[in-house]
């Protein structure tokens, strides 16, 4: 039985597979960061910011399952582990989704953008590091490249938020 360590808990792989929340949580939280970094860099309100992460959480978050389930079964995955895949898919991007909702009504607007993108940096950073240690590369760097491209993402979502935000006011 294999078991892969961070921060000293033992996470035993036969159960906790990295395949099975890469997907889902990489998307779920680029794009949740995205959202909250863009949404208030263009001044919306903290409504607005929730409605966002819930519409991504089910309308994109639904779209991208079936996208995945209909590729697994093209490339005739077996059913079951096509449906569990989906599902997994599904739950991971929903329950990271939700955690940025928490934390934009938690905080202030203003705040909860900052503690979004040291959340969703920190959750990228620990799926980075899972996945790299799997895979046997060096987690450091992984997690750099990850973290650079994310970084990426957040930075132009803010730059468009910014140009929205002046030209429509």
């Amino acid at each position: 039985m294999r078991h892969t360590r961070l921060f000293g808990l033992a996470f035993e792989t036969q159960m906790f597979k990295t395949s099975r929340i890469s997907y889902g949580g990489t998307a779920a939280v680029v794009t949740s960061t995205a959202l909250v970094g863009g949404l208030s860099a263009a001044d919306t309100t903290k409504p607005v910011i929730v409605s966002a992460l819930l519409i991504a959480a089910l309308a994109d978050n639904l779209t991208d399952a079936l996208s995945v389930h209909v590729f697994q079964e093209s490339e005739q995955l077996d059913q079951k582990d096509a449906f569990t895949g989906t599902v997994t898919n599904f739950a991971t991007r929903l329950l990271l989704c939700i955690s940025f909702v928490s934390l934009v009504v938690l905080f202030p607007r203003a705040h909860a953008t900052e503690v979004a993108i040291v959340w969703g940096a920190l959750l990228l950073a620990i799926l980075t590091y899972l996945v790299a240690r799997e895979r046997k590369l060096n987690p450091l760097l992984e997690v750099a490249k990850h973290l650079g491209i994310a970084s990426t993402v957040v930075v132009v979502s803010m730059l468009i938020g910014h140009w929205i935000g002046r030209a429509l006011s």
